[in-house]
């Protein structure tokens, strides 16, 4: 059942929360020892939720959009009934008083909280101990490893996570889910692990775009606490969804400047098969002179904003650090403002050129990866073709519409201009059902 379908059975009476729960206990059960995607999970708490819910529906009292449904929460989002760990023993057995702002909206839309998912160390590039569900031989991606690994195991039918670089569509991709990431500054970033204010977002996993557009919608209420969000009225994402395209989108087809050097024949032939097969649906767009330098300026941003947010821990507990993780705190720490400042300059410039580009189409279509998971555990794979939009802060999403010579998911990524997520969400569906209906 889609969670709208799950949802719509629990207010009706059809369905109660604690039978929906415990059948993802079950799959819980039946996966977690192969695929290890929670950090702090309990049945019993969740089905105590569970039964919190369905006596407030019997009692007759007003119910959320999400009543009853259970979501998997990234382990750097506060919550102050689980430990809130960051993949680092420096932050082991640390329980905050407070829910994140997002894990509080999403309680008041009635979600059971089901369990913290693991995380990369400090959501940044240490491998986690997650797998691949579609083999355990293969990495599911960083950092929001967890989140896209429960999803696609069935574990759970919606959860959340954070993007810096890719840390959302990248994992999406080799699990073989669908991945948002929304506008940055829609979702709220209070009491979630700071990495950059820059380039943090707040993202969602589910195995449909309207799942997606559910869950985000939750969380986009304005909060003051959080520097970059702003007020205005968010995007009416599930109501644009269901009113379909007018007319045939309009995708432009940008391979980017690391198509040649990183893109394997799976993403290349994959790609080409897109192309061709929406035919005047899409023209290919070179962005070259755009976004060849973006790699080096968010580079730059990143891990300097990385050395501000982690200095105490670097400080205090240098030796307790991953050796990427160090070594990225200590280039940042080494940064100067001269040129910290002429790449943060480049964010605004980048956005109105991208502004301009974007009226003539309804998203870019582009590789969400590189190719497939990699094998093996070594790294969490290459994020460098989610960089350019995380950079700008522009609304992406990456749908399973592929698969690789070794029979793994590859993601299929839309993005469009800032604050166009409803469009891009239209668009993702769209696409979807041609793809699908295609097959």
């Amino acid at each position: 059942m889609s969670v709208t379908a799950s949802a719509a059975a629990i207010q009706a009476g059809e369905l109660t929360s604690e039978e929906l729960v415990k059948a993802y206990v079950d799959q819980i059960d039946a996966h977690e020892a192969t695929v290890e995607a929670w950090e702090h999970y309990d049945a019993d708490y969740a089905l105590t939720q569970a039964r919190d819910a369905d006596m407030l529906r019997r009692k007759g009292q007003q119910t959320g959009p999400l009543h009853g449904i259970p979501i998997g929460v990234k382990d750097i989002f506060d919550t102050h009934d689980m430990p809130t760990e960051d993949g680092t023993i420096i932050h082991k057995g640390r329980t905050p008083a407070d829910d994140a702002s997002s894990v509080e909206q999403l309680r008041q839309a009635g979600a059971v909280i089901m369990g913290k998912t693991v995380t990369t160390e400090m959501a940044v590039l240490h491998p986690s101990r997650t797998k691949n569900p579609h083999n355990p031989e293969y990495s599911p991606g960083g950092s929001s490893s967890g989140s896209a690994a429960a999803v696609a195991a069935n574990m759970v039918p919606l959860a959340i996570g954070t993007q810096t670089n890719g840390s959302v569509i990248r994992p999406a991709s080799y699990c073989g889910v669908v991945g948002y990431k929304p506008t940055h500054g829609l979702i709220s970033r209070y009491r979630v692990l700071l990495q950059s204010l820059n380039f943090d977002h707040v993202g969602v996993f589910a195995r449909s775009v309207d799942d997606a557009a559910l869950l985000a919608e939750q969380m986009m209420a304005y909060d003051k606490r959080d520097p970059s969000m702003k007020v205005r009225m968010p995007p009416k994402l599930l109501a644009t969804i269901a009113e379909g395209p007018l007319v045939p989108p309009k995708l432009a087809f940008v391979k980017t400047p690391a198509w040649d050097t990183h893109a394997d024949n799976d993403v290349k032939e994959g790609f080409t098969e897109i192309a061709n097969f929406l035919g005047d649906s899409v023209e290919e767009l070179d962005l070259t002179h755009l976004l060849e330098e973006v790699p080096h300026w968010h580079k730059i941003i990143m891990e300097t904003d990385i050395a501000k947010s982690f200095n105490r821990d670097y400080k205090q507990h240098k030796d307790q650090l991953s050796d990427s993780l160090r070594e990225l705190i200590e280039r940042g720490r080494k940064t100067l403002a001269i040129e910290y400042n002429h790449a943060v300059d480049h964010i605004g410039a980048l956005n109105t050129a991208m502004d301009e580009i974007m009226s003539e189409y309804d998203a870019i279509l582009t590789p969400a990866t590189t190719g497939e998971a990699p094998k093996g555990f070594e790294t969490t794979g290459d994020p460098i073709f989610c960089t350019p939009w995380s950079f700008c802060g522009m609304p992406a999403v990456t749908l399973p519409l592929m698969q690789g010579s070794n029979n793994m998911p590859l993601g299929i990524q839309l993005t469009s201009a800032k604050g166009d997520d409803a469009r891009l969400l239209r668009t993702a569906d769209w696409l979807t059902k041609k793809v699908n209906e295609g097959i």
